[in-house]
């Protein structure tokens, strides 16, 4: 293989690296989005326990309004300094439990680190591409 094509393919390598690195930002606002989406089409409201913070999820229990109670298996949307043994008011999806936020937080949230990983992503991919074309020049 020629090095103008390695060139060529390394270049495509740092453009689809950098698209799923957009994409990724794109969906750390977008499932946000939808999951308040569905909790704003059908709302519920309880009192919730905080039961154990750690590094990937914050898991809550919470009764329902019909005096159910739920541990939702993915955790606490919008945890952010929470601690074990607090109580917070939470908004769930009555259509889906599973889906429950801490009451007052939403997708807005995750614009500013969605922002963060695209700013990231462009500066590292910028760089390599300089680098390639740097590195390859005839």
């Amino acid at each position: 293989m020629s090095g103008i094509n390695w060139r060529r393919r390394l270049i495509q390598l740092i453009l689809a690296l950098y698209a799923c690195a957009l994409l990724g930002s794109v969906a750390m606002v977008a499932g946000p989005a939808i999951n308040d989406a569905k909790i704003a089409a059908a709302p519920g409201r309880g009192m919730a326990t905080v039961t154990q913070v750690g590094l990937l999820r914050t898991s809550v229990d919470y009764q329902d309004e019909q005096g159910r109670y739920h541990s939702p298996r993915d955790g606490l949307l919008y945890p952010t300094g929470l601690g074990e043994g607090q109580r917070v008011w939470v908004t769930y999806a009555t259509t889906d439990p599973d889906v429950v936020k801490v009451e007052g937080r939403g997708w807005g949230l995750a614009v500013i680190p969605a922002l963060s990983v695209a700013a990231v992503a462009t500066l590292l991919a910028a760089g390599a591409y300089a680098a390639v074309v740097r590195v390859t020049k005839n």
